[in-house]
Order: C-alpha cells, then structure tokens, then sequence
C-alpha cells in the first residue's frame, strides 16, 4: 500500500455568497463564482502548494461546485504532476434549492441553538448527511491507496463545514470536538502529515469557539410578547 505523505485540504476562495447572501436567492448555490478577492486567495493558495509539492505528483478531488472548480484553475499546479478528479461526495452541504435570505438566517438561529452536526435544512441536509458521504470518500480514498504508484500527495479542494467532517472522520473526533470547531477562512488548508509511526496527524488545528465538554444551552429565547 502507497499511502500519500500528505492529504491537503483546501477551503474554496471567497464566493459571491460568502460576500453577499440575497446572490441565493438568484443564483443556485452550486453556481456561485469566485469574487475577485475569492480569486487572489485561491492564488495565493496555489503558490503555497506549488512550494509544499515541489515537483511531486498529486492526486486531486475536487468537489463539483464552481466556486470549487476555479478555486483548483487558479491554484496553477502543473497538469504534467497531477491526476484531477471531480468528486461530488466532496460538495457543499445542501441547503436546498433557492434559498430565501430571511428564512436562511432563522434556520442557521435554528441551528446554532440545535447543533451543526444534527439540524437538518428544511429541503436540505443535515452535518450528520455529509459525514455519511464523506465517510463514503474515504472508502474509495483508502482503496485507491492501493495501488503501487499511488501519488505521494493528495489535495482536496471543498469546503469549510466538508473539511471540519473530514477530519472528524479520519482522525475518529466526537460530535461534542465537531462542534466546538469553527471553519477555515476562504483559500486556508489544512494538511494531513504521514508522521514515522505510520499515524496522520495536522499541521495545525482548527480554531474553537468554545471548549469541548462544555454544555449548551440548545434552546431559542423568543422575543417576550408582553406589549
């Protein structure tokens, strides 16, 4: 088995919906472009990949959402060093469909007071779906492992809440860790290093927003309908 030195993780470049959240309402989340900030950050990107691969092979998934897709354009690695693959285990979370604004926001309330991992969108899924499928991934990820010439690197490029799951996957995180973590910025990575002792670990953790084993309160405080 030619397991990869390294798995690198790549959050998409800043979008039109991270810029501005009505673009839902017209256009369909997979459809998103890059603003040009989005553009630089993936740039900027390639050119640390460019360094951390030198000259070395990479094997690539890339989710199929076009903000994903020109993320990977504008990272630039060399077509003659890598094998690309569309992967739609790796998309975003659904939410589904045309979203409107103000429904959107008292969903994410909804969220943010049940849990990301267990509130399921309304026409959407929830964190708990996209762990399935990404679960599923690292299935045909491992296999591909298998083969002798196997790439010394792997990259994904995704999405934020998708890499959080990963990870979780891979390194057998709880619900309450998943949970305290928060999502890279646009254009961050994560890397996965092949460490002596045969194990993976991060090259840097992600940010919390609170500490693990703390209760929430998973409940709505509504406005008081004394007048």
């Amino acid at each position: 088995m030619a397991r990869p030195r390294r798995i690198v993780l790549v959050r998409h470049g800043e979008s039109e919906g991270n810029a501005d959240d009505s673009v839902y309402e017209r256009v369909p989340d997979h459809a998103l472009r890059l603003t040009e900030r989005g553009w630089r950050q993936a740039e900027e990107a390639g050119a640390r990949l460019r360094e951390v691969f030198g000259r070395e092979r990479v094997s690539v998934y890339v989710s199929p959402y076009r903000r994903t897709r020109d993320t990977y354009r504008a990272l630039r690695l060399d077509p003659e060093l890598v094998r690309v693959r569309e992967e739609p285990r790796l998309r975003e979370q659904d939410w589904g469909n045309w979203q409107d604004r103000d429904d959107v926001r008292l969903q994410k309330t909804y969220r943010d007071a049940y849990g990301h991992f267990f509130y399921r969108f309304a026409q959407g899924e929830s964190g708990a779906d996209v762990y399935d499928r990404v679960g599923s991934f690292l299935e045909s990820l491992y296999r591909s492992f298998e083969a002798p010439d196997h790439p010394p690197n792997v990259l994904l490029v995704t999405h934020g809440l998708t890499m959080r799951l990963f990870c979780m996957r891979w390194f057998h995180w709880t619900v309450d860790e998943f949970e305290s973590l928060s999502n890279p910025g646009n254009g961050e990575m994560r890397m996965l290093l092949l460490g002596e002792d045969g194990r993976y670990g991060l090259d840097r953790p992600f940010e919390r927003w609170r500490t693990p084993g703390t209760e929430r309160d998973h409940r709505i405080e509504w406005p008081s309908d004394d007048r």
